[in-house]
């Protein structure tokens, strides 16, 4: 508890400050040079990044034993293994699918998909709210609701004479013959 309440100088405070404002320029500067992706609508991976490089921010703030250099190369390793995975994921379909998971049909042709909402864990209610959401006035005139890999709702409304080409990569989704 003392070392808690404690006041170790302003020789700590001050490498605080200057490390935390450096390490916070760092990552900006490197976040704003590795392009959209990194900055993206997140899904589980990126929601893996980016948590690793707020710990690492913080661990570069706050503690002794890492230093400046070391935390700017943790973000530049950590940016390019995220840069590695997402190039990889966008050329090869298997890797995206291991990567971002794939859109879940919640809902199609009016009827909700219970299998479905069970697996992913949402509630009637809430397809409902994206359907609201939509500017749809009931699930009968919603073609789809779809479960995407960022976690959010799509609705697709009922259009008669278009194809469903957008439903093409949905599990769940009718495949065309």
């Amino acid at each position: 508890m003392d070392k808690v309440l404690s006041f170790d100088g302003w020789e700590a405070l001050l490498r605080t400050a200057i490390v935390g404002t450096l390490a916070y320029i760092a990552l900006v500067v490197m976040l704003r040079f590795s392009g959209k992706r990194m900055l993206s609508k997140m899904n589980a991976f990126d929601f893996v990044v980016t948590i690793a490089l707020g710990s690492i921010l913080a661990t570069v703030m706050l503690s002794n034993a890492t230093t400046l250099a070391q935390g700017i190369t943790a973000f530049g390793v950590l940016m390019g293994l995220q840069f590695a995975v997402t190039w990889s994921s966008v050329r090869l379909p298997w890797m995206r699918k291991w990567v971002t998971g794939e859109p879940q049909m919640l809902l199609y042709d009016g009827q909700f998909l219970d299998a479905a909402l069970r697996a992913s864990r949402v509630t009637e209610s809430e397809v409902m709210a994206a359907i609201r959401s939509a500017g749809l006035s009931g699930q009968a005139f919603a073609l789809a609701v779809v479960l995407e890999t960022d976690a959010s709702l799509s609705v697709v409304a009922r259009n008669p004479g278009h194809d469903e080409s957008s439903l093409v990569d949905v599990r769940g989704a009718a495949k065309p013959a």
